[in-house]
């Protein structure tokens, strides 16, 4: 069994900044790719940014330079830091973990999501 939980966002004027956290546990060998989605109202889920474990990282063009996915593999956590907020950016975020064991297929977990607001 394996547990996703965030941590981070809330409300924040336009410009400024908020982070989220990831924090992985549970049975599973390694971590291969966190990453972040997000959905606003009415809209899909879709995907913020990505990152490998060997720190490969892949981000929508919508956030590109004010965007930073991290993660620190140790200790099983991931981070978005986000900077230079926009209204538009304002969504339920949710993290996301592949995970395998020592051999075998990887699995998706995610986490229960956070609400970022961004007021103009």
């Amino acid at each position: 069994q394996v547990q996703v939980v965030q941590s981070g966002g809330g409300l924040v004027q336009a410009g400024g900044s908020l982070r989220l956290s990831c924090a992985a546990s549970g049975s599973f060998f390694s971590i291969s790719v966190m990453g972040w989605y997000r959905q606003a109202p009415e809209n899909q889920r879709e995907l913020v940014a990505t990152m490998t474990s060997d720190g490969v990282t892949n981000y929508d063009d919508s956030v590109k330079g004010r965007f930073t996915i991290s993660r620190d593999n140790a200790k099983n956590m991931g981070y978005l830091q986000m900077n230079s907020l926009k209204p538009e950016d304002t969504a339920v975020y949710y993290c996301h973990v592949d995970v395998r064991g020592m051999t075998g297929p990887t699995f998706r977990y995610w986490g229960q999501g956070t609400q970022v607001t961004v007021s103009s």
